[in-house]
């Protein structure tokens, strides 16, 4: 089995772009060290440091819907609820790897994974 690099993912509300296109699903890759160190010397960051989550993410989605690149102007033009949804989406797949977790059916006993981040699924 292969080691998994990229995530996908389904926005809760979407991003809407200036032709009123609504992009939801992407794809997110695995943060390298310098991903998570070269933003800092950034002078956005170096002025506000909640601006790191901004960089970090257009650094680490790779797809959003059908958008030719993700930048910085598209991560701050998503709406609240769906930067919120990609930060926990980010710690979950670069500290477990995986964005689900393992459950057990209490009736049957049946294993089975739940992706956590389906409640930004429609």
């Amino acid at each position: 089995m292969a080691f998994q690099t990229e995530f996908e993912f389904t926005l809760p509300k979407g991003y809407v772009d200036e032709h009123g296109n609504l992009h939801r699903s992407g794809v997110m890759r695995l943060a390298t060290a310098a991903d998570e160190i070269l933003p800092m010397k950034d002078p956005r960051v170096q002025q506000n440091t909640a601006y790191l989550t901004i960089i970090l993410l257009s650094r680490v989605i790779t797809r959003l819907g059908d958008l030719p690149a993700v930048n910085t102007r598209i991560i701050e033009g998503i709406f609240s609820s769906d930067l919120a949804y990609l930060q926990d989406f980010y710690q979950r797949i670069n500290e477990t790897g995986v964005p689900a977790i393992k459950a057990v059916c209490p009736k049957c006993g049946h294993e089975f994974e739940v992706e956590v981040a389906g409640w930004g699924e429609a």
